[in-house]
């Protein structure tokens, strides 16, 4: 998967941007704040989902304009595609989404049509960060090669609203306790299915980043990923998924109702879930270096990339947000020789210190203008 073509007009600071990038390496160029992470970010919301900056859509259209504009092609191993959204201030029809000139309901389509994988500082957060920043790494990525689960993790979210809601009417004495099992059946089928979807990757990406960890490491460290489920124990997951599976899951929501009504809120489920992520043996989170925690990002990351290139026909599009700067020639050609079949995308505020092998376009911004391609 490539993008071919990108227009973008009036997102954050960019005006009047026309690119055709490389179908292999491009780097974007630029000082500090000129509009270098902008541009990945207005590539990045076309593929549907939220910003990697933890940005309000609001933010997006620049506060010197009334309208933002998106727009892209992509070609994938079937045939070229164009998304395109636009949002306005003050409008009752504040953001649209066309794919291939149809208007859509919402980003769920582009989800399922634009894949791409970003690589940011913050990444480390998932090491070091909560729980629910590694739960969400996990969720993301394998629903990218399973767009599924981005159903049931929605489905489960509001079932959890609407038993959370009801905690709090049974602790005020305005519903009785055997109505929560409405909505622990549903929530035990979805939670079971989620918390399998969790394990299996786990599974296949603790294979992959002890496999890199070693690599990059020069074999005298060990990378370990463990799932541990709120609700299962590692056994359980010998068998399939199953109605014992989902039953195991409603007995848990059961056994501590009592405790949930009296705190008006759920300590059961697939929410309370952690990703172990230990080296030689230890905590990362707790006893890691910076460096090591850098480089467990970075595998994580990498090992993303390379499970979308096993499941999927087409390569994921790679954007390296002010990364590669601070790595030093090995670990950046440790970098470039997993993601050498993909389009990649590189924002550097030095283009010399990037390896002299990485040949593609370049694009100089200044002021949220290309200046240069």
């Amino acid at each position: 998967m490539i993008i071919t073509c990108a227009e973008i007009d009036g997102f954050r600071n960019l005006s009047g941007m026309k690119i055709q990038p490389d179908p292999k390496y491009n780097i974007i160029s630029g000082k500090n704040a000129q509009g270098k992470t902008n541009l990945l970010e207005a590539l990045w919301i076309m593929s549907g989902c939220k910003s990697f900056r933890s940005s309000k859509e609001k933010d997006y259209i620049s506060l010197e304009k009334n309208k933002m504009l998106v727009e892209m092609k992509i070609l994938d191993n079937i045939r070229e595609q164009k998304i395109k959204i636009e949002m306005t201030k003050n409008s009752e029809n504040k953001k649209n989404i066309y794919l291939n000139e149809v208007k859509q309901k919402g980003t769920k389509p582009l989800f399922d049509v634009f894949k791409c994988i970003v690589f940011i500082p913050d990444d480390v957060d998932i090491i070091k960060g909560s729980p629910e920043k590694r739960r969400n790494f996990i969720d993301m990525a394998y629903s990218q090669i399973n767009p599924a689960t981005v159903f049931h993790l929605n489905k489960y979210n509001k079932i959890m609203n609407h038993r959370n809601a009801l905690l709090k009417q049974i602790m005020n004495g305005h519903e009785k306790t055997d109505a929560l099992e409405l909505w622990d059946r549903p929530a035990s089928y979805e939670g079971a299915f989620v918390s399998y979807l969790r394990n299996d990757y786990i599974r296949q990406i603790n294979e992959i980043c002890s496999k890199l960890y070693r690599t990059l490491s020069g074999g005298t460290e060990e990378l370990k990923l463990e799932y541990k489920s709120n609700v299962y124990k590692p056994e359980d997951f010998e068998n399939p998924l199953s109605e014992k599976s989902a039953e195991i899951y409603f007995r848990k929501l059961q056994e501590s109702s009592g405790y949930d009504i009296k705190t008006g809120t759920t300590h059961t489920g697939i929410a309370r879930d952690e990703i172990l992520i230990k080296i030689n043996g230890l905590s990362a989170r707790e006893y890691a270096s910076q460096g090591q925690i850098k480089s467990t990002a970075l595998v994580m990351k990498l090992a993303q990339a390379e499970i979308f290139m096993q499941k999927s026909d087409d390569a994921p599009v790679i954007f390296l947000d002010d990364v590669m700067g601070e790595l030093d020639e090995n670990r950046q050609k440790f970098i470039f020789d997993i993601v050498r079949n993909m389009q990649v995308f590189i924002t550097t505020c030095n283009e010399s210190a990037l390896l002299p092998e990485i040949k593609g376009k370049i694009f100089r911004i200044q002021n949220g203008e290309l200046i240069e391609n």
